[in-house]
């Protein structure tokens, strides 16, 4: 009994090295992901500095200032331990970014919020915001990353975001957790 069944896993493994003699192996067992980072599209007309209609972010009261070269972080409730340790030290797949550095109070809170929009709409979970660590602002504070700190933490589409590791912009750059956009 035990020899028949012998014979039959030979004659199938004879089979299928038969259907396979012509195909190419596979140089590597690790599946690529090679997508291109998404541009973030505008879905409203571009709002110049001095056009500001409404802001998507509270000023209640002025936040502290944060250093140039100090770590930002913040945690949601209910974020899993695991999950923003791999946030923390960039073990995260950037499937956007955002560049604001440079850029004025003014234009950079309606850029985020349009971005922060556009990414839920397409589904899109971590992010690289990149704020810049203020050297070039008077008197080298910096007012961007100060306020994205507090503008981040306001959003009802941001779950968690740390300071990017070193070859990621380190203290001038944040990455960002996002909420899933729910779709009914």
């Amino acid at each position: 009994m035990a020899d028949s069944k012998d014979n039959q896993d030979n004659d199938e493994f004879a089979l299928f090295r038969k259907e396979m003699r012509d195909a190419t192996p596979i140089r590597h067992d690790r599946l690529l992901h090679d997508n291109p980072k998404p541009a973030p599209k505008a879905r409203r007309h571009q709002l110049q500095d001095d056009e500001v209609s409404g802001q998507a972010f509270s000023d209640m009261f002025a936040p502290e200032t944060v250093g140039n070269e100090e770590y930002l972080e913040y945690r949601g409730p209910g974020i899993q331990h695991k999950l923003f340790s791999k946030l923390r030290s960039g073990k995260i797949h950037i499937e956007a970014e955002l560049d604001l550095h440079g850029m004025t109070l003014v234009r950079a809170e309606p850029t985020l919020s349009q971005f922060l929009e556009y990414c839920q709409q397409e589904q899109i979970r971590f992010v690289r915001i990149i704020h810049g660590k203020g050297l070039g602002s008077k008197e080298n504070k910096p007012v961007l990353k100060t306020k994205l700190n507090f503008w981040l933490r306001q959003s009802h589409s941001v779950l968690a975001f740390c300071s990017a590791t070193v070859e990621d912009g380190g203290t001038g750059a944040l990455y960002v957790l996002l909420r899933r956009l729910h779709q009914d």
